[in-house]
């Protein structure tokens, strides 16, 4: 095949697709998650405002969407889906079960990071007399940010891996590229291609995430 035809007529629309998928279900996911992972550590039984059985229900919900394989969970979450979008499959479609199986993933990784922060920072915030709001949105997400930064990084890289298997059910994108054109057509040279195409992808995601964690570390 024509590397002109390869690039314009393949690569290029698919690629466009991939970064769809990434961008709003990981614009939604972080949105979502982070409020989950906010949830988690005020109920916590060393949070601001303790209540087991609500911290319980988010855990459970938290574990059991992260233990379901991607591509059992976007098959399980095709009803939703079609009410939600209208359809099944395409770029739009795979954005649901993406953004469903990240939220989770984003919350633990946060949740992770907020109780990384000193319990004597936040007594000490306490002790000025600081609000519940004023701890998490002064304290808690100032000191936690650095880390949030490169656990989102990580999410992101993640979730580009998951769009190569919604590729195979027919979301479109890179990872539908190398099945169907490259693997299934014995084509190497569209399969290796995508595959540099993605390693590109996940460098330049590494890169902006670095830089990101840098400036706010500082």
């Amino acid at each position: 095949m024509d590397t002109v035809v390869l690039i314009s007529q393949i690569l290029w629309p698919n690629l466009i697709s991939t970064f769809s998928m990434v961008l709003f279900s990981s614009i939604l996911a972080t949105i979502w998650g982070f409020l989950l992972a906010i949830g988690l550590i005020i109920t916590n039984k060393k949070g601001l405002r303790p209540n087991r059985h609500i911290y319980g229900i988010m855990n459970l919900f938290v574990n059991i969407v992260r233990s379901f394989p991607f591509i059992i969970l976007m098959v399980a979450l095709m009803p939703m889906t079609r009410i939600l979008v209208g359809t099944t499959i395409g770029t739009a479609a795979a954005i649901v079960p993406l953004t469903f199986a990240m939220t989770p993933y984003v919350a633990r990784l946060f949740e992770n990071n907020l109780l990384e922060i000193n319990p004597y920072t936040i007594e000490a915030a306490k002790s000025f007399g600081a609000t519940n709001l004023q701890i998490i949105f002064k304290v808690m997400l100032v000191e936690a940010l650095p880390s949030m930064i490169s656990s989102l990084t990580l999410a992101i890289i993640s979730v580009l891996g998951y769009t190569a298997m919604a590729g195979t059910v027919g979301a479109g994108g890179l990872g539908a590229v190398a099945i169907t054109y490259g693997y299934q057509n014995f084509d190497n040279k569209i399969m290796y291609s995508t595959v540099l195409v993605i390693i590109i992808f996940v460098e330049i995601v590494q890169l902006i995430g670095t830089q990101v964690y840098k400036k706010v570390k500082v």
